[in-house]
């Protein structure tokens, strides 16, 4: 599976603000491939703004479709206007290991419910229109066995089909590559073994 991610740097975010009725809206974005990561932005956004109204959350801590590590909160807003209005937003576009806090500071005219829900989407909306992504791939794990002279060709090999080396072990008896394969994309060592004329095994993980 390829899906996009936030393109940040570990403990790093991207922010930004819009004003409904006088009310701010501060949108925070993560990248979150664990939960952790998402508790620690939530920590700061009270640590840096302690007066603030609310703190809404939402997370999706995995692939899109996830439904173990997710999340939301409405802090304190009347129930389903916030937390779930953002969640909703992250899960539309498709994005996995986000997390995302947007703080509010109350400006004194209530919004209502359909008001708060449109603000609070809309405020992720604009903070995701400007977040820089990138695209990550999920691998297993494959060991593959080749002789000491074919190890630079299968390198080669995997190199120009964007599969990564991971760890190599050398043996008395040949090298051991571990490597990612992509989970969307059908095993088949056919042309390595072809060019490596059948020196080549797949070994148990």
């Amino acid at each position: 599976m390829r899906y996009p991610v936030p393109d940040l740097p570990a403990g790093t975010r991207r922010e930004s603000e819009t004003e409904v009725e006088k009310s701010r809206f501060i949108t925070w974005i993560c990248h979150a491939p664990d939960v952790a990561s998402f508790t620690a932005l939530l920590a700061e956004a009270r640590r840096v703004h302690p007066n603030a109204s609310h703190h809404c959350s939402a997370f999706i801590a995995g692939a899109p479709g996830e439904q173990n590590a997710i999340g939301f909160s409405d802090d304190g807003e009347p129930g389903g206007t916030a937390g779930r209005p953002m969640f909703q937003v992250l899960d539309g576009a498709g994005l996995g290991q986000v997390g995302c806090v947007v703080t509010r500071y109350f400006g004194g005219t209530k919004l209502g419910t359909g008001g708060l829900a449109r603000a609070y989407s809309q405020a992720v909306s604009q903070a995701l229109a400007e977040l820089p992504l990138h695209q990550v791939t999920e691998r297993t794990p494959l060991r593959l066995k080749v002789g000491f002279a074919g190890e630079a060709e299968a390198r080669t090999w995997l190199e120009s089909l964007a599969v990564p080396v991971t760890a190599a072990e050398y043996a008395a008896d040949g090298v051991i590559l571990t490597v990612g394969w992509p989970r969307d994309t059908a095993i088949d060592l056919g042309p390595l073994e072809a060019r490596l004329r059948g020196n080549l095994a797949l070994v148990d993980t």
